[in-house]
């Protein structure tokens, strides 16, 4: 459905690190970076990009809004949610299943360093 999602950031350098942290544990790594921006894919297409700002303002969060990856397992959604907090990020809801959302469904919510929410889901059975 996406093409990619971007997120704002004030400290590229700052955000670069932390995403490298996170988001390889569930197999996305670094790909095409200029000096405005980093992204970060697994390969299929589809791309995360951490950049600042084109207008040249300061990068903010939305309220309500978040992206989601995959986790193949629920012990990767407990390596990001950790690799997250130690990579500077803050807890928005512990690692654990989410059953009003599906009996399954077992995600980490985290704030970057910039506060961007993201979050670690996989729906797959115990």
């Amino acid at each position: 459905m996406f093409s990619h999602v971007t997120f704002g950031t004030n400290d590229l350098e700052r955000a670069g690190a932390f995403y490298d942290a996170v988001l390889g544990i569930l197999g996305h790594h670094r790909g095409l970076e200029r000096e405005r921006f980093i992204s970060y894919g697994d390969g299929s297409g589809a791309r995360f990009f951490v950049m600042n700002p084109f207008d040249g303002d300061p990068a903010t969060t939305g309220n309500g809004v978040h992206a989601a990856f995959v986790a193949d397992s629920r012990a990767d959604v407990d390596a990001f949610h950790a690799a997250a907090l130690a990579a500077g990020g803050t807890d928005e809801g512990a690692p654990g299943l989410r059953p009003h959302y599906h009996e399954d469904y077992y995600a980490a919510y985290v704030r970057d360093p910039d506060g961007n929410k993201i979050q670690a889901v996989c729906r797959k059975p115990a």
